[in-house]
């Protein structure tokens, strides 16, 4: 569970780095549900818990991307190097390997 939690922030530091209101919010709401269900006695509760958090963390790892306002009609999106990924290009018909 420990490692769990530490796992979930790591993440949420890179994540949101830079942005401390998110940094922040994530950080609440991390503390709030693993505070919530401190007193769970049942395994299966806890194992299913333990997969939802696990789940979490790798939405978070892997489709949450930082998006800054730079002007009132301007965004900037910072991927992170693992979010980046190589494009196949599509072809209408398929070649045969």
């Amino acid at each position: 569970v420990l490692k769990l939690f530490k796992l979930l922030h790591r993440t949420r530091q890179e994540v949101f780095k830079n942005d401390t209101k998110a940094l922040e919010a994530a950080r609440q709401k991390i503390n709030e549900e693993f505070r919530n269900n401190r007193d769970e006695k049942s395994e299966e509760k806890i194992n299913e818990l333990l997969k939802i958090a696990s789940d979490v963390e790798v939405i978070l790892r892997t489709s949450v991307i930082q998006a800054i306002h730079k002007d009132s009609d301007k965004i900037v999106l910072v991927p992170r190097k693992d979010l980046l990924q190589d494009n196949t290009p599509y072809l209408d018909k398929p070649t045969k390997k």
